[in-house]
């Protein structure tokens, strides 16, 4: 591995780190809800709800807009950026997603503008602002290629959600091991799939999720901010 392909995958590992200081571990995105109700209660129906929503989900939303805002960054196309940053967070079908998403976004451009990238200072209190806003500018700037990206991104969301469930399940850490290990082989699937579709293609609503999400607002004890 030449230098430069290495500085690009530490990079990535960088971006994709649960380290990463955007607050990212407060979220469940629904699923303290799911739990909570009795729709997610062991392994098995973890593992079906967090498989549901990377093969449909993120397969047809979060993948095709993220390969979207990286050809945007990369050819300096702000209103490209600005059409697929914006048509994401319309999809967000709650208060507590587009919230988690103005709050991560908002940690990462400031994260991205102290590590030297000022171009996301631009966005940094942009009212329709997604978390793959500035995850794209970031990736586009190391010059990390797109497929790596993806992966990067749906790895991050993956670990995020089996972190939760061993919370709140509960799960032991093996069985978030087995769960992720299902979640690297469908991966390279989903980043396939996400890059087939044309633009006309590209949506998802996540019914259940969104119900789970609406639901926890009012949720009597809560972990997690969504």
């Amino acid at each position: 591995m030449n230098s430069f392909r290495q500085e690009e995958l530490l990079r990535l590992m960088q971006l994709s780190s649960p380290m990463l200081p955007v607050g990212a571990y407060a979220y469940s995105q629904g699923l303290e809800y799911a739990v909570e109700s009795g729709w997610v209660t062991d392994e098995k129906s973890t593992i079906n709800w967090v498989l549901g929503l990377l093969n449909n989900a993120h397969a047809n939303l979060d993948v095709p807009v993220l390969a979207r805002l990286h050809l945007g960054w990369k050819n300096g196309d702000s209103d490209l950026v600005c059409y697929w940053n914006d048509y994401l967070f319309a999809s967000r079908e709650t208060s507590e997603m587009q919230a988690e998403e103005r709050q991560l976004a908002q940690a990462l451009c400031r994260l991205l503008y102290d590590l030297g990238i000022t171009v996301a200072n631009d966005w940094m209190q942009y009212p329709r602002r997604t978390f793959l806003l500035p995850f794209s500018i970031g990736a586009s700037h190391w010059r990390i290629p797109l497929e790596d990206t993806i992966s990067g991104y749906l790895w991050a969301w993956s670990e995020n959600q089996v972190l939760a469930a061993i919370k709140l399940v509960p799960l032991g850490q093996t069985a978030g091991q087995r769960i992720l290990s299902k979640m690297i082989k469908e991966i390279p699937k989903v980043s396939k799939a996400g890059l087939s579709l044309k633009d006309d293609e590209v949506g998802f609503s996540a019914v259940g999720q969104g119900i789970a999400s609406a639901l926890h607002e009012t949720q009597y004890s809560r972990l997690f901010r969504s």
